[in-house]
C-alpha cells in the first residue's frame, strides 16, 4: 500500500535523548584515532570498542524477547521485559549485562517495516539500576533475564511508535573489552490518552477446517457418516486448534467467518460416526461428547455477534475461475454450496448469517475471480491490499471498502496486519515481536491522519494454529483496550464511505505463486464425471435423498480452498468419491449367463437382475437383443424391453420369449437402461444354441408315425376279413362277430398307444413339450443370490 514516509502529529524526541545521542557521537570520535594507532585515553578506548562492537559483534549472543508487559504502556505503568540469552560463540562471555535502549519514533508504516527487517540502531540505554548482570555466559547454555523499569524512566515524549532494544554487553578472552554482543529490537506503541478520532478496526475470526467427511454413509436408517480420519476430534478437544479459536474468540469483538461444512461435520459426529481405517473397513468414532460441547459453546458465543457464512466447504474461487469454468457444471456446484450455507448455519447455531461475502484465497483477485465470486449471489469480495495495490499516491491508509464496478464492493483487508501472525507463534520470541509490530502498525494508521476516521479490516490466515490463535487474541485484546482503535463489524466496514483517492481498479494479473497452488483442471473434470454418474444413479432409486445429499456435499468438499498445498490429499479424496459412486452403481447389475440351449422353435429365456443396495430400485428397463434377428428373434422383433423393479437386497428374474428360425449358435445381449434411454451398468452377452429338430425328436416322431400306419393297416385288414366272414356265415352271425372283433382291435389299439406313451415315444404336442414354464423356473423375486454365471449348457424354459 503506497503511503507517505512521514505523517503529521509527532514531535521531536526530548532534549535528554538528544544529549545522549550527542554524547554517543562524541564518544565515537576516538575510534578514528584508534584505527590510525593514535594514543587514546582508557575511556575513549572503551567507547571505541563499544562502537566497533555495535557493527561487528552483535550476533555473538542470541537475545530472545519472550514477553513484554504491558504491550501498550501508559503513564504510571512499569514495563517488564523478559527473555533469554544464549551464547552462540565458542568462548565464554564475562561481565555480561542485559539492558534496555529506547530509540527514536517511527515516521511511517514503511519505516516500521524497515526497522523490523534491518534491526537498526539500538538507541540510548536506559541504564542505572534497570539492568541485569551475568558473571559468565558459557557457550550454548541459555539463561533467562527479566528487567522492570517504570515507564516514566523511558523518557517517552509525543505519541508515536518507539523502538525498544534489549542488548547484551560483555567481554570475551579474545576481545577483553565491553561491547554489544547481542541485541533484539521491537516496538513500543505510546498513546497514553485517547485519540481524537479512533480507527474502526474489523477483525475476521475464521472457523474453517479441512474436509473430514467422505461421501460414504452407513446402510442403517440414520446413514451413519464415515470420516476419512479422526483429526477433527483432535481440533475440537481441549487445547486443539478449533477449541482455542472458540475459547479465545468468544471474549473478543470479532466478526465470525464460518465454513458451514465444519458445522455439518461436527453435527455428524454428535450422533455417532465411523472412521475409515482402510478401503474396506471402518471403526466407530468415540468423540461425540467433545463435538456436542464444542457446538454448544459456539452457539452461545455467536449470539448477538455478526456471523458470515462462506459457501459450503469454502470452495477455491480462484481455481474455479481459472481452471473450472471450462468444465460444464462447475459453477452449479458453487451456487449449490452458497444456497445451502445459510440454512446449515441457521439450523445449527440459530443465528441468521450473512452470505453476501466471497473470500478468495489470500484475498488475491482478478476480473475472472470477481465474476465467479459474484455469480452465486455474493455482492462483496474480501480482497487484500497486496492484491488491490494503491496507485493514487495516498499519504495514508484508506478505508477498506471501495466500489469496483458492476454493483460489487471490494473490502480490502490490510496486508501487513492480516499476515502479522503467519509465522511460528509457538516460539515465545516470535509471538512477542508479532504482537508489538501489529500494535505499532495499527497506531501508525491512526497517526497518519489523526482527524480522519477510517475503517480497517484484518483478514488473517484461514486456519490459524492454536499458537497463532493465542497470539492473535493477545494482540487484539491489547488493541481493543488501547486508545486509538475501536471495534466494528464487517458489515459496518463494508458500508463505510470509500476514500475518493483509493484505487478501485481490479488487477488483471494474478500472483504466479498462488496460481501454482490452484486445483488442477483434473479436479473439475473428475467432479463433473462423478456428477454425471450420480445423476444416472439417482433416477433408479426409490429414496434418492440417501445418495444425493452426501455426494453433493462431498463434491463441494473436493473443491475446497483448504486443499492448497495438499495436492496429494486432494487427489485421494476426490478419487475416493468417484470410486464410491462406482461401487454403488455396480450393486445393481445383471447376473452373468453362460450358453443357453433352445430345443424347438419357441422358449423363454430368464435374465436375473441383482440389487444389493439397501433400498429398492425402479425406473429401470431391461432390454434383450438378438445379434441375428433373422435366425433368432426375441418375441416378434430383434429385441424386447421390460420394466424392472427390485426390492433392496433381492433379485428379480425377467423372462423373454425367444423364437428360433434356424439351427445354430446366436449371441444375445442383455442391457439395463434408465427410463430416459441411458445405458445403466455393464451389459451381458451369451450364446443361445438353437437345435430346432434334434435326432431324438425325429426318432420319436418317426416311431409314432410308423405305429399309426401299422395300426391303421391292421384295422383295415381285420375289417376286410370280418366283412368276408359275414358274407360267408350270414348276416346275423357276421354282425355279431364283426362287433366282437372290432372291440378286440380297439382294445389292442388303446393298449398299444398307452404302451408307446410310457416308453417316451409320444408326440411332442401330447407330452406337453410346449408348456411355457417348468417347475424349476426361478421365482420372480428371490433373496440375494450368487452373481456367478449360470452353468454351461443351461437350457432355457420352453
Amino acid at each position: 500500500m503506497a503511503e507517505a514516509a512521514d505523517f503529521q502529529g509527532t514531535s521531536a524526541s526530548p532534549a535528554r535523548r538528544w544529549l545522549r545521542r550527542t554524547g554517543a557521537l562524541l564518544a565515537g570520535a576516538p575510534l578514528l584515532a584508534g584505527l590510525l594507532q593514535l594514543p587514546a585515553s582508557p575511556s575513549a578506548d572503551a567507547a571505541e570498542r563499544t562502537a566497533v562492537a555495535e557493527a561487528t559483534g552483535s550476533k555473538t549472543v542470541d537475545v530472545s524477547l519472550d514477553s513484554l508487559s504491558p504491550t501498550v504502556p501508559s503513564d504510571g505503568d512499569t514495563l517488564t521485559v523478559s527473555g533469554r540469552i544464549t551464547n552462540k560463540g565458542k568462548q565464554s562471555v564475562t561481565d555480561a549485562q542485559v539492558g534496555l535502549r529506547v530509540g527514536p519514533t517511527m515516521n511511517g508504516r514503511s519505516s516500521i517495516d524497515t526497522a523490523a527487517k534491518n534491526n537498526p540502531e539500538a538507541g540510548a540505554e536506559v541504564g542505572g539500576s534497570y539492568v541485569q548482570d551475568f558473571a559468565k555466559l558459557a557457550p550454548g547454555v541459555p539463561q533467562s533475564f527479566s528487567i522492570s523499569v517504570p515507564v516514566d524512566e523511558l523518557d517517552l515524549g509525543a505519541d508515536g511508535v518507539y523502538q525498544l532494544g534489549v542488548t547484551l554487553t560483555g567481554e570475551t578472552a579474545a576481545q577483553p573489552y565491553e561491547r554489544i554482543l547481542g541485541i533484539e529490537r521491537t516496538f513500543l506503541p505510546w498513546q497514553p490518552e485517547a485519540a481524537e478520532t479512533k480507527t474502526r478496526t474489523t477483525y475476521l475470526w475464521p472457523l474453517i477446517s479441512t474436509p473430514h467427511v467422505t461421501a460414504e454413509t452407513g446402510s442403517n436408517e440414520q446413514q451413519t457418516p464415515v470420516f476419512k480420519d479422526d483429526d477433527l476430534a483432535a481440533e475440537l478437544a481441549p487445547g486443539g486448534r478449533l477449541q482455542q479459536l472458540l475459547t479465545l474468540g468468544k471474549e473478543l469483538d470479532v466478526t465470525w467467518v464460518i465454513d458451514p461444512d465444519l458445522l455439518a461435520s461436527v453435527v455428524a459426529m454428535t450422533s455417532g460416526y465411523e472412521i475409515q481405517t482402510s478401503a474396506e473397513t471402518t471403526t466407530p468414532g468415540t468423540h461425540q461428547a467433545v463435538a456436542k460441547q464444542w457446538l454448544a459453546e459456539l452457539e452461545k458465543a455467536v449470539q448477538g455477534k455478526e456471523v458470515v457464512a462462506l459457501p459450503f466447504a469454502d470452495p477455491d474461487l480462484a481455481s474455479l475461475a481459472h481452471r473450472g469454468t471450462k468444465v460444464t457444471g462447475s459453477l452449479s456446484h458453487l451456487k449449490d454450496a452458497t444456497e445451502v450455507a445459510a440454512t446449515t448455519v441457521e439450523s445449527i447455531l440459530h443465528v441468521t448469517p450473512s452470505t453476501d461475502y466471497a473470500w478468495p484465497a489470500n484475498g488475491a483477485i482478478d476480473p475472472s475471480i470477481v465474476k465467479v465470486a459474484t455469480s452465486a449471489g455474493a455482492d462483496t469480495v474480501i480482497s487484500r491490499s497486496d492484491s488491490l495495490d494503491e496507485t493514487g499516491g495516498l499519504s495514508y491508509t484508506p478505508s477498506a471498502a471501495r466500489p469496483i464496478g458492476g454493483g460489487t464492493t471490494a473490502v480490502v483487508a490490510d496486508a501487513r496486519l492480516s499476515t502479522a501472525f503467519q509465522g511460528d507463534m509457538a516460539v515465545a520470541g516470535n509471538s512477542t515481536l508479532a504482537v508489538q509490530e501489529f500494535l505499532a502498525q495499527t497506531l501508525m494508521i491512526t497517526l497518519q491522519q489523526p482527524g480522519k476516521q477510517r475503517s480497517i479490516v484484518v483478514a488473517p490466515q484461514r486456519m490459524p494454529s492454536a499458537s497463532q490463535a493465542q497470539t492473535m487474541a493477545q494482540a487484539l485484546t491489547a488493541l481493543q483496550n488501547g486508545n486509538w482503535s475501536q471495534s466494528a463489524d464487517l458489515s459496518a466496514a463494508t458500508e463505510a464511505k470509500p476514500d475518493p483517492g483509493a484505487t478501485t481498479r481490479v488487477p488483471s494479473a494474478y500472483p504466479s505463486s498462488l496460481r501454482k497452488q490452484e486445483l488442477p483442471p483434473e479436479t473439475f473434470e473428475q467432479i463433473e464425471s462423478t456428477q454425471q454418474k450420480l445423476d444416472k444413479f439417482r433416477v433408479i432409486l426409490t429414496d434418492e435423498s440417501r445418495v444425493v445429499t452426501p455426494f453433493g456435499r462431498a463434491l463441494n468438499r473436493a473443491m475446497s480452498t483448504s486443499w492448497r498445498g495438499h495436492e496429494a490429499d486432494e487427489v485421494v479424496y476426490r478419487s475416493g468419491v468417484e470410486t464410491y459412486i462406482d461401487d454403488l452403481t455396480q450393486q445393481v447389475a445383471l447376473i452373468k449367463k453362460s450358453e443357453a440351449k433352445l430345443s424347438g422353435r419357441s422358449a423363454t429365456i430368464p435374465i436375473t437382475v441383482q440389487n444389493n443396495l439397501v433400498q429398492g430400485v425402479d425406473h429401470l428397463v431391461l432390454r434383450l437383443t438378438s445379434e441375428k434377428p433373422t435366425r433368432l428373434r426375441i418375441g416378434e422383433r430383434a429385441y424386447r424391453e421390460q420394466q424392472v423393479e427390485v426390492s433392496g437386497g433381492h433379485s428379480q428374474s425377467v423372462k423373454f420369449t425367444a423364437n428360433g428360425r434356424a439351427n445354430g449358435r446366436y449371441a444375445v445381449t442383455a442391457q439395463l437402461y434408465t427410463e430416459d434411454g441411458q445405458p445403466y451398468g455393464d451389459s451381458i452377452t451369451f450364446d443361445v444354441n438353437v437345435t430346432e429338430i434334434t435326432p431324438t425328436v425325429m426318432l420319436v416322431i418317426a416311431g409314432g408315425v410308423l405305429l399309426l400306419v401299422l395300426a391303421g393297416f391292421r384295422m383295415y385288414t381285420q375289417r376286410k376279413r370280418a366283412v368276408a366272414r359275414q358274407a360267408e356265415e350270414g348276416p346275423d352271425d357276421g354282425l355279431e362277430d364283426d362287433a366282437e372283433e372290432g372291440r378286440e382291435d380297439e382294445s389292442r389299439s388303446e393298449s398299444g398307444t398307452a404302451s408307446e406313451a410310457e416308453s417316451g415315444l409320444a408326440s411332442p404336442l401330447e407330452s406337453g413339450a410346449d408348456d411355457p414354464e417348468q417347475p424349476s423356473d426361478p421365482s420372480p423375486d428371490t433373496a440375494p443370490e450368487s452373481t456367478d454365471p449360470s452353468a454351461t449348457g443351461e437350457r432355457v424354459d420352453r
